[in-house]
């Protein structure tokens, strides 16, 4: 299992100088695993991914699996320019949640005028859509379980379960709900690596962004260290927080749990 970061920042990009080390693009992680390909999130890191790709497939089919895990624009802000949705024979296979609206209809929604020059219908790759819930599917030669986190309008988490490890992606989390609680540390059991929301500092957190439907780098050493992850990946970054408050917050975090580490752009992760 190859794991691999395009998109690290929530909330909105933040291409400013002092963010180079860990970013500025919106969510978007990849993992393969042998040829299969598996997208979460589509941010504004999935149009970077997207070009990777293009090169990659020069004459050859991309197929993906695209685990989409909620409609908050950081999270589908990539999705109409990433330039493999245009092109055929590509195929692509959206799992997502409609319990508000379809992801179809949202994408229409996003690219309809006044909002985007060319419409839905102008992709010509293949596009199925497949409705999520908490549970578990196979999928491929794995097992694909979700469960709902605790952010405002929903957000789902995605545990992939291989023969080479146990990824898990538990981004836009708060903590503080009992059952929700419960869902992220079942989702984080015994994992390889944790993906997990650490928005803010601890001290922001409580000062004014309760309610805001996110996490802080204190509650994430809680869940990987409750849960017996081995690993844990600090994720959707603050735009507030530039390089050297990650690094901070890395090496605040590390004095609790020695294998952690903060997302940055580029950065790879071999299972």
């Amino acid at each position: 299992m190859r794991i691999k970061f395009w998109g690290v920042r929530g909330s909105t990009p933040t291409p400013h100088l002092e963010n180079l080390r860990y970013g500025g693009n919106t969510s978007c992680v990849e993992v393969r695993l042998g040829d299969n390909l598996y997208i979460f999130d589509c941010g504004t890191g999935f149009r970077a991914l997207g070009q990777q790709l293009g090169q990659e497939f020069v004459g050859r089919e991309v197929f993906a699996h695209v685990f989409v895990s909620h409609f908050h624009w950081d999270h589908i802000q990539g999705f109409p320019f990433f330039r493999p949705l245009y092109e055929r024979p590509n195929r692509f296979l959206f799992h997502c949640s409609s319990r508000t609206r379809s992801l179809q209809r949202v994408m229409e929604e996003q690219m309809a005028s006044p909002f985007f020059p060319v419409g839905l219908v102008e992709m010509q790759a293949q596009r199925e859509f497949y409705d999520l819930d908490e549970g578990r599917l196979s999928l491929d030669d794995m097992v694909v379980q979700t469960a709902w986190l605790n952010h405002p309008q929903g957000c789902m988490g995605f545990r992939l379960e291989t023969k080479d490890g146990v990824f898990v992606y538990a981004t836009d989390n708060e903590p503080g709900d009992p059952i929700f609680d419960q869902n992220v540390r079942k989702l984080a059991a015994g994992a390889d690596v944790l993906v997990y929301d650490a928005q803010y500092l601890p001290g922001e957190y409580e000062a004014g962004r309760r309610g805001w439907g996110h996490s802080h780098w204190r509650e994430a050493v809680n869940v990987v260290m409750e849960s017996g992850a081995k690993e844990l990946v600090l994720y959707h970054h603050d735009p507030a927080h530039d390089d050297a408050c990650i690094d901070k917050v890395v090496k605040e975090a590390s004095n609790y749990y020695a294998r952690v580490r903060a997302a940055s752009e580029g950065m790879e992760i071999v299972l």
